[in-house]
């Protein structure tokens, strides 16, 4: 196999050889061109040290990308190439991070640090693949196996564990049992990890391809990052619309919905809080009244622990207060709910309600798809039909309500409201003539 490396890296690795250093591409690169992927990063590696790579290069702009760990920089043609120098790393006492780095002439050396084998490879057009683990045989077996023994690399890593699960779920790969024992071993390592790093991970394993195996073989390594979705574990929900317990809904629902951060997140969290919900009637069903409220509590909690945006928080919260709201054929509700959320919210909010329905019980399942698909349809009419569905719609304003003499605002609000419903309702065109109308009938009923 040969891999068709952009002509800059190749100028790169040229001009370290005719120095008489080694360079190769090394890494996640190598791993993605082997799996007919695009790289977004060309990562190469060099017997160069930093000093001779910058000197290889004196012709160009250099950047220190982290000169004291061996990376330089080269700007070649508007973009910027890192060249680290072959390294092993020494003590690790933080399970994050090596107290030194050492340079080495060694290639195998500096693959033999490096996590896991589909990521321990190196390549060049002269020499080929170094691939000292074996890499390329697991990529064909579609496996994700650490570099030597597994519990030193978690343990001189804890990150790595995340990486794991995330390599896993992303390319569809099974994880080699020595490997897999030693995530569940160490998981309490992640307590290690900054809760930056975490969420990054986390989105990355709820975004792949087999995110839903993943949650559920490793939902103890998910507990440890989210203790507080421990709960729904085994909790069977005795009601006749489900089929799993609450754990296995959620991540099903996960695994259904398309790979999006938001949406994915919003299905982790949306029934997090059934458990605290629960009740059981005389016949022995459940019921989980006000779930997503405590759910949305407990997800602002989680999002905030794990630094995500405030724009994404307010997302998802609102798709997770909403998802279970019952449209029924009613295009009020459609109204009402479009202009809680937004339009591009209310369709998220579709797709969640899809999610969720194809991960319950086959029971009444088809009027629920049927009022789903009724909502979307009048969702449409109502943007073609430029339908008022908030206050700012209104063809009137609190301005044009004192204009016709009505100062408090009190009022103002009250009346601002009852026109809304009027409207809402059909039982007035969104129109200012007619409403002014109406403001004054609504006027003089009140003096009565």
């Amino acid at each position: 196999m040969i891999i068709n490396t952009p002509k800059e890296v190749n100028t790169i690795i040229q001009k370290l050889n005719n120095s008489g250093f080694e360079a190769f591409i090394v890494g996640g690169c190598v791993r993605d061109c082997i799996m007919g992927n695009t790289p977004h990063d060309w990562d190469i590696c060099t017997s160069a040290k930093p000093d001779q790579t910058q000197a290889c290069f004196c012709d160009y702009k250099t950047i220190d990308v982290g000169k004291k760990h061996g990376t330089i920089g080269v700007v070649m043609h508007g973009g910027i190439y890192e060249i680290t120098t072959y390294r092993v790393d020494g003590e690790y006492e933080d399970n994050r991070h090596p107290q030194s780095v050492e340079f080495t002439s060694n290639i195998n050396d500096d693959l033999s640090r490096r996590d896991f084998t589909v990521n321990a490879m190196a390549y060049n057009e002269k020499d080929g693949f170094v691939d000292p683990f074996g890499g390329r045989e697991d990529i064909a077996n579609k496996l994700i196996k650490c570099v030597g023994n597994p519990t030193d690399r978690f343990n001189e890593d804890s990150l790595r564990i995340l990486r794991g699960l995330r390599f896993a779920s992303r390319f569809d790969f099974e994880i080699e049992a020595n490997t897999a024992k030693a995530i569940h071993d160490c998981k309490s390592l992640l307590h290690n990890v900054a809760n930056e790093r975490i969420r990054e991970e986390l989105i990355g394993i709820l975004c792949g391809k087999s995110a839903e195996k993943i949650l559920n073989d490793y939902r103890d390594v998910i507990a440890g990052i989210i203790p507080e979705i421990t709960p729904c574990f085994d909790f069977e929900q005795h009601t006749p619309h489900h089929c799993y317990d609450v754990y296995k809904h959620i991540i099903h629902s996960v695994g259904v919905i398309e790979p999006e951060p938001l949406l994915r997140m919003s299905m982790l969290l949306h029934d997090i809080g059934k458990p605290q919900a629960c009740t059981t009637d005389i016949n022995g069903r459940c019921h989980f009244k006000g779930h997503p409220k405590i759910s949305a509590e407990m997800a602002d909690v989680i999002l905030k622990r794990l630094r995500f945006s405030n724009a994404f928080i307010s997302d998802c919260l609102k798709l997770i207060i909403y998802h279970d709201v019952r449209f029924s054929g009613n295009k009020k509700t459609v109204k009402r709910v479009l202009g809680k959320l937004g339009k591009e919210n209310i369709e998220r909010l579709f797709k969640i309600q899809y999610a969720d329905t194809m991960s319950q019980s086959d029971y009444n399942r088809e009027q629920k798809l049927t009022d789903l698909n009724t909502a979307k349809a009048h969702l449409e009419e109502i943007i073609r039909d430029n339908e008022c569905f908030s206050l700012k719609q209104l063809s009137v304003n609190g301005k044009d309500l004192i204009e016709n003499g009505i100062t408090d605002g009190r009022e103002i609000g009250g009346i601002l409201n009852y026109l809304f419903e009027k409207v809402l309702n059909n039982e007035l065109e969104n129109d200012k003539q007619t409403l002014i109308k109406a403001v004054n009938n609504y006027k003089n009923r009140a003096d009565e």
